[in-house]
């Protein structure tokens, strides 16, 4: 199309009666305009990103004038069917900024935030390890499994109403609950002795807490970014395994010292620092939808309309298996370890190896899924999880070596599909209601979590030692198959079986 140039509105959606192109992303068709935006007579003016080379634009944009004076029912109808085929395609007339110094803060913000989420359960090894030699010997590793999959479960199960209100009214509010419940649940944390105290304090006041900081530090990075989200995003989410370096080293040393008390004293603290930046950086840009009659159209009320999509439908549903597959190593690396000869408190530096990895793993992978495609690349990574687990992880045992190589390793694989998630699901929605899409699949998400640790537990309790660990990794290997089919799937579904297409 010539710049400048005024087409008619069959040109601007459905070019003789053909259905658009879905190559490069979801995000390419910018000249398919919502009615609500349409001014009868009128012109409207978008931004678009110019892939003729069938490359990446980058955040420079050429502007392109559409003319709208003509807009025939059929028509109209004909660009409704284009954006329920391509639902990002609706965000592509806004200006996003892809970073300035207004955007950065926010990534910085939602760093932070994530820190006080993920950062945790990404020591949870740690956790778990201590409470089973000291307040919960006498719990078996299923029963001390359930306080970690409930503090995950509570986060993303929650979030099913976090997103809305984040769309309707922003995240000052929800970070702010987010941030106290966090902090407070650390310090009741360190007086808690008994099973049920610690699945108050730790999972339901903490999961609470990062609930309503999850879906807020993930959003508000799609208000600023469309082009470089991938790449935002990764940026942010190296926080959890920033985290997951220091705190198990952090942990390694006090525990034994000051004890447990003063320990999750220190990591309330650093929680309350980090609580700052994340209060007044995270913020919104993007104001709700408007209807004719001038009402919000983001609901305050769970929507699972999203599921009649079914590229989303195979997303949420991977990220279940996925989230099955990961806490196994995640959870139980530590144990393993110490049951295969090796010292317990040096097992907890297979946590920071592992985490170490997922730095890595969570920056490197967004920046090339904006350039081939952040479908492409999550399938990548999960398909390297799967040989990860079963080809290194299976036959390790005793080999120190083979099992800190596996830690990095899978550490990079994973760290990077958890980077990718939320902007493949961003992909295919409107950014203005990204909240409710995540939190929605995060919710499917929740029941996995809820059950992978137990499970894992149960599993380890089979026959012989040997017998149930074997058992938990390929569990593990076999829930991130079907994960990589899920995501095979909405590919497909989206794009055809090209492996060449950008999506």
């Amino acid at each position: 199309m010539t710049l400048g140039q005024a087409p008619n509105a069959e040109d601007s959606c459905l070019k003789n009666h053909q259905q658009p192109p879905v190559g490069e992303s979801l995000s390419s068709l910018p000249t398919c305009i919502d009615s609500s935006d349409q001014e009868k007579g009128g012109s409207f003016v978008s931004k678009r990103e110019d892939n003729s080379d069938g490359r990446d634009s980058g955040p420079e944009s050429d502007t392109i004038q559409v003319d709208l004076s003509y807009s025939p029912d059929d028509e109209g109808a004909k660009c409704e069917n284009d954006l329920a085929r391509q639902p990002s395609a609706a965000t592509t007339v806004i200006d996003f900024p892809e970073g300035g110094l207004q955007g950065w803060l926010v990534v910085f913000g939602s760093f932070c935030a994530m820190i006080s989420v993920f950062g945790l359960i990404n020591s949870a090894a740690v956790f778990e390890s201590y409470f089973s030699t000291h307040q919960l010997v006498n719990h078996s590793a299923s029963e001390i499994g359930w306080i970690f999959s409930l503090y995950l479960f509570i986060v993303f199960f929650v979030g099913i109403q976090v997103g809305p209100i984040f769309d309707r009214h922003g995240a000052r509010l929800l970070v702010a609950a987010g941030s106290v419940l966090v902090v407070l649940s650390l310090m009741l944390l360190s007086l808690s002795k008994t099973y049920y105290q610690i699945m108050l304090t730790y999972s339901v006041l903490g999961g609470l807490g990062g609930a309503l900081l999850n879906c807020p530090a993930y959003g508000a990075i799609t208000h600023f970014f469309h082009v470089r989200r991938g790449l935002a995003t990764g940026v942010a989410t190296i926080s959890g395994g920033i985290g997951g370096i220091v705190f198990p080293i952090m942990l390694r040393y006090t525990l034994p010292s000051i004890g447990f008390p003063w320990s999750c004293r220190i990591l309330g603290f650093i929680m309350l620092g980090l609580a700052v930046p994340a209060n007044l950086f995270i913020k919104t840009r993007l104001k709700p939808k408007i209807s004719h009659d001038g009402a919000k159209v983001s609901s305050l009320l769970p929507d699972f309309s999203g599921f009649r999509d079914l590229r989303y439908a195979f997303s949420a549903i991977g990220i279940f298996f996925m989230e099955w597959g990961l806490f196994m190593p995640l959870t139980y690396i530590v144990s393993y370890a110490a049951a295969h000869g090796q010292d317990a408190t040096e097992s907890y530096l297979l946590l920071s190896y592992l985490n170490a990895g997922s730095v890595l793993g969570r920056v490197l992978p967004g920046l090339f899924a904006d350039r081939i495609g952040r479908f492409n690349v999550v399938i990548i990574t999960i398909s390297l999880c799967v040989i990860l687990v079963l080809a290194m992880w299976l036959p390790a045992a005793m080999s120190k070596s083979v099992l800190i190589g596996y830690a990095v390793l899978f550490g990079f694989a994973s760290g990077s599909n958890l980077g990718l998630v939320p902007v493949c699901l961003g992909q295919l929605c409107d950014a203005r209601h990204f909240g409710r899409y995540y939190s929605t699949a995060m919710m499917v998400a929740s029941f996995g979590t809820l059950s992978s640790v137990p499970i894992g537990g149960a599993l380890l309790e089979m026959g012989s030692v040997e017998t149930g660990w074997r058992a938990v990794i390929i569990f593990s290997g076999l829930s991130y198959f079907i994960a990589l089919a899920c995501y095979t799937s909405a590919r497909v579904l989206a794009v055809g079986f090209n492996p060449r297409v950008k999506f």
